[in-house]
């Protein structure tokens, strides 16, 4: 009897004990479970607040989430998250801030498929900041390498037709600004000027919308400066690459007059342009246009919707010629005056970009007032090509520059070197005056 009193009284126990185990198992597995999703209650959390524009707080909980939870699935959404709440809540701070976010997120996850709209995000940061073509244009410069960037580095992509389209208006507006300035000079045939900002412009932009009448202009200026073979090169490019032009049939008679081969119209440039015709356009109208005057955004409306953007970089583009280094031979005109007699003729000039752009003051000067056309003459450390060009116009400067390379006679050079170590000694402005007279007569 009491054995068996002994057995039912450990039983019992065991019973107890093993109902409190049990108790207390069910009891912690809730717990963990909270602990284990407690990241993805921030990520909701943050979301949320998110879409209702509570943009710190959201910020607050990623960051939150971040620190916690280092090994989270969820950290790399949070990171990409913090980059778009800067985004939406906008503002120049706001801009700037979620340009170095998206940039960190692609440092931290360069392999992710969001690294991708990280990419594009960057460039419609920069984008969203952009200014008119007349006016500052670093955000511009930022939007075009980003979206560079993008169709380089994600071809394939769904983003790839909305970045390719952004970079065309992006060009189109550093295109345009490019064009004002080249138009203020040329209208005043400051030729030294305009041509080299034309050059980069018709070769570095080729979508542009008024792109046929840059070559256009390109081309009278060396028509006007008596090299009819280099302008026939541009007037062709008008007929070839842009048939539908208005500006087309004209450069057409240009070819013949100039007795230069007529060249048929490219079928991939026509193919585009006829596209590019059917293309709906949102322009607006009549009525929103003072609006329009008030927005510090550029008017994008004109911008190509059709073929593939520029995609070099402008550091590496070998036609630019307005950075430090770059030189650029240029046809400008010549108008001697004085007792010695006058006459006009075509010389060659080396232009160091930035360096002899001439002052708005003298855009008035014309050719046919009696001044010179360009009047910022080269400095005395010119090159000897340059000056010699100067010496032989008339007759030979067509001759001395074949293609605009501005290279001339050898002999020549020698020649005008030594009228120029003759000429040192020489401090009086008035004889200074006579031998630039002088050059400037043809011969």
């Amino acid at each position: 009897m009491y054995t068996k009193s002994k057995w039912l009284g450990a039983f019992l126990a065991l019973t107890i004990f093993a109902g409190c185990a049990a108790k207390k198992t069910a009891t912690s597995k809730p717990t963990n479970t909270e602990s284990a999703e407690a990241d993805k209650l921030l990520y909701e959390r943050a979301l949320n607040d998110l879409q209702h524009s509570r943009f710190e707080l959201a910020r607050l909980n990623m960051q939150t989430l971040i620190n916690t939870y280092p090994d989270s699935e969820y950290l790399a959404k949070a990171k990409l998250a913090i980059a778009d709440s800067y985004f939406k809540e906008g503002g120049a701070t706001g801009l700037t801030q979620a340009v170095a976010q998206y940039q960190d997120f692609i440092t931290f996850f360069p392999f992710l498929d969001e690294a991708a709209y990280a990419q594009m995000q960057i460039g419609m940061a920069h984008y969203r900041r952009m200014e008119k073509a007349d006016r500052d244009r670093t955000e511009a410069l930022e939007a075009e390498a980003a979206f560079q960037t993008f169709v380089q580095k994600y071809p394939h992509t769904e983003l790839l037709p909305k970045a390719e389209q952004r970079l065309r208006e992006v060009q189109e507006v550093l295109a345009d600004g490019d064009y004002r300035i080249a138009s203020f000079y040329y209208l005043r045939r400051i030729d030294k000027a305009a041509a080299p900002r034309l050059l980069d412009l018709v070769n570095r932009y080729p979508l542009y919308s008024d792109a046929p009448r840059a070559n256009w202009m390109l081309a009278s200026i060396y028509e006007r400066n008596e090299h009819n073979d280099v302008a026939s090169t541009y007037y062709a490019r008008v007929v070839k690459e842009y048939p539908l032009s208005p500006l087309a049939a004209q450069a057409k008679a240009k070819l013949v007059k100039f007795g230069a081969p007529v060249p048929q119209p490219d079928p991939t440039a026509l193919a585009r342009m006829q596209k590019e015709q059917e293309t709906p356009r949102d322009r607006p109208g009549f009525l929103k246009r003072p609006g329009e005057l008030l927005k510090s955004g550029p008017d994008v409306s004109a911008a190509a919707r059709v073929g593939m953007p520029t995609l070099t970089p402008q550091a590496e583009d070998a036609t630019d010629t307005l950075t430090p280094g770059a030189g650029l031979s240029v046809v400008a005109t010549g108008v001697s005056n004085g007792n010695s007699g006058s006459g006009t003729g075509a010389f060659v000039q080396t232009v160091a970009p930035g360096a002899s752009d001439p002052p708005a003051s003298s855009s008035g000067s014309a050719p046919n007032s009696g001044s010179t056309a360009g009047t910022n003459d080269p400095p005395a450390a010119s090159s000897g090509s340059a000056q010699a060009g100067q010496d032989g116009q008339g007759e030979a400067a067509p001759n001395a520059v074949p293609n605009a390379t501005g290279n001339s006679d050898p002999a020549s050079q020698t020649s005008q070197t030594t009228k120029q170590s003759s000429s040192q000694g020489e401090s009086s402005s008035k004889k200074k005056k006579n031998k630039k007279q002088a050059e400037l007569q043809p011969h």
